[in-house]
């Protein structure tokens, strides 16, 4: 569940929310907008009275707990819930609903009010849907099993001849192909789950996941496998996930200024992330 990049569209993204809705509360915006109150919002939403967020399952640790978004435990549930607070919502009016990644970027309307899953921002995706601005800052890692060569021998050269595989459609997919360059093509997979798989059974050498996602797979999920190292950042950030053109961006956006602005953010991370981030890195 891993993806990419674009520091001048999280500019321009954050500018056009902060031009189209006012501080939450703070009453009418220009014709046509809705306005940033929990009564503003209630004609954009799926469901009134209610924010249906979206995610995928399993829900993975570090990002959610237990496999429950609904228990506001893990960085993404938490911060869920916290957006939720910000627009005027009680916990109790949090509604969860599941989507497949790989159907999360897809054109037309959507079954909820924005998609949490790990899903980083790209043009391509942002002609389709519409995303906010940045909840998380990405960085990309490298996981392969104990003992395999590749642990120690990962210079830009050697990291070409290893065979890797990942989840279709993913920026970690998108790393492989065109930062390091494998001399074998990529073994391509429809979940992540048949990923780990394929590497606890030696049919590749390594996959490419977010640094806390990898560290979290490699330490508790695929016996025997390891975090060699991440790459460097790119700009890859995670943004919610929209219907393109839902009115609720700037709103939502607003809300996750504010949660920057007073420290939830950073809270949540040094909460649920800090233990995965200490680590070397290395060049694709």
């Amino acid at each position: 569940m891993m993806r990419r990049l674009a520091i001048a569209a999280t500019a321009a993204l954050a500018v056009s929310g902060l031009a189209a809705c006012g501080s939450i509360g703070s009453g009418t915006t220009a014709s046509g907008k809705i306005t940033c109150t929990y009564s503003g919002i209630q004609s954009a939403l799926y469901q009134k009275g209610a924010l249906t967020v979206a995610t995928d399952k399993p829900a993975y640790s570090p990002w959610f707990e237990d496999n429950n978004p609904a228990n506001g435990k893990g960085y993404e549930s938490a911060v869920a819930y916290a957006i939720a607070k910000q627009l005027g919502f009680k916990a109790s009016q949090v509604h969860w609903a599941y989507e497949p990644f790989n159907d999360s970027y897809a054109p037309g309307p959507k079954k909820f009010d924005f998609d949490i899953n790990e899903i980083s921002y790209t043009p391509q995706r942002a002609e389709a849907v519409s995303f906010s601005e940045s909840y998380y800052d990405v960085q990309q890692a490298l996981v392969a099993l104990k003992g395999s060569p590749i642990t120690t021998k990962h210079t830009p050269a050697e990291l070409k001849t290893y065979i890797y595989g990942d989840q279709i459609g993913t920026t970690s997919l998108q790393l492989i192909t065109s930062k390091i360059q494998p001399t074998t093509t990529p073994k391509v997979y429809q979940t992540l789950n048949v990923v780990k798989d394929v590497l606890e059974t030696h049919q590749i050498d390594a996959f490419v996941m977010d640094t806390p996602t990898a560290q979290y797979i490699a330490g508790d999920e695929v016996p025997g496998a390891v975090m060699v190292a991440q790459f460097p950042s790119s700009g890859e950030y995670y943004g919610l996930l929209f219907t393109k053109g839902n009115p609720l961006v700037p709103c939502v956006n607003k809300a996750i200024s504010a949660l920057k602005a007073n420290g939830t953010l950073a809270a949540l991370q040094k909460q649920y992330l800090q233990i995965y981030m200490t680590v070397p890195t290395i060049q694709p």
